[in-house]
């Protein structure tokens, strides 16, 4: 991908609360969109996200002549999507292996799921890159990290966002994000249901960027690594997804219409800490790392 990539970003920047858009530079600085297209000002990226497609071509435009923001503090891509986040469970061959195996899936029978695994996380639990996880709300001492490669839907036309069909289904995002999806172990296990070991607040890190679909003609190319303090634990590539993006977004979108902005996070690959024996959770001070091949890095510490 070359310098001009669209990574798209929400931010605040000093002395303000209100959130902007801007795109990341390569050199990592925010570049100010909306004072280079007026018609920006005062949207969101879940309205950006719904335009018709000629919107990005101004986007375009615009990111060449965008200037710099000073003290620009990144959000997370959309702080609030119009749903939960879509999280999806068992999603790699290996992990798929490696959760069976560690006692921490709530009596499933299948080690690989016929067909996908389908949860969710409440906005409550998004944060930015550079937020902290607050371990201190599970109590249990279970904390684990999920790095996963997520999408974000865009324009879904006038026919909706529901009944798309697996063959329709790319032309309907808007482009791709990353989710760290940190999980209470101890309390996954426990509820059986997995929103209260999974939705806890701050428990979604979510960015750094987004980076548009145009930019990305082949998901499967894409490859995920996770680094726990610098040490690796996860490095796969998009194509190893059992179900993989058009299957979710066809299984999904069957039954919940499906709106710009929503979120699919589509599964973490094997190397999380219940892999380990012992299992490797994470404490406090613990700084996980994620990062996806032309998105960025997603970057949280454990407070």
């Amino acid at each position: 991908l070359g310098d001009h990539a669209m990574r798209l970003v929400t931010f605040t920047r000093e002395g303000r609360v209100q959130q902007e858009l801007g795109a990341l530079a390569a050199d990592g600085s925010v570049l100010d969109l909306a004072a280079a297209e007026p018609m920006l000002k005062g949207q969101t990226m879940v309205d950006l996200a719904g335009a018709e497609p000629a919107m990005l071509d101004r986007l375009r435009a615009a990111l060449a002549r965008a200037p710099k923001v000073d003290g620009a503090k990144l959000c997370a891509p959309i702080p609030r999507p119009p749903k939960n986040v879509f999280c999806v469970g068992k999603n790699y061959h290996e992990h798929a292996k490696e959760f069976a195996g560690s006692g921490f899936d709530g009596g499933a029978k299948d080690v690989v799921p016929p067909f996908p695994v389908v949860f969710s996380k409440p906005h409550t639990s998004i944060i930015a890159t550079g937020e902290p996880i607050l371990g201190h709300l599970d109590p249990t001492g279970g904390v684990d990290y999920e790095g996963e490669l997520a999408v974000v839907i865009g324009h879904v036309g006038n026919k909706g966002g529901r009944g798309i069909a697996k063959a329709d289904a790319l032309k309907h995002v808007f482009g791709y994000t990353i989710v760290n999806d940190v999980t209470a172990r101890h309390l996954q296990k426990r509820h059986s249901q997995w929103i209260l070991g999974k939705g806890l607040d701050s428990f979604c890190p979510m960015g750094p960027a987004i980076l548009t679909a145009d930019e990305v003609p082949d998901p499967t190319k894409l490859v995920l690594t996770t680094w726990v303090n610098g040490e690796q634990r996860q490095k796969a590539v998009v194509a190893d997804l059992i179900f993989d993006i058009p299957t979710l977004i066809e299984a999904i979108s069957a039954v919940i219409t499906l709106e710009p902005g929503d979120v699919i996070a589509t599964g973490t690959p094997v190397g999380v800490g219940i892999g380990f024996s012992p299992p490797k959770f994470l404490g406090a001070g613990d700084v996980v790392r994620i990062e996806v091949s032309g998105i960025g890095t997603l970057e949280n510490r454990v407070a």
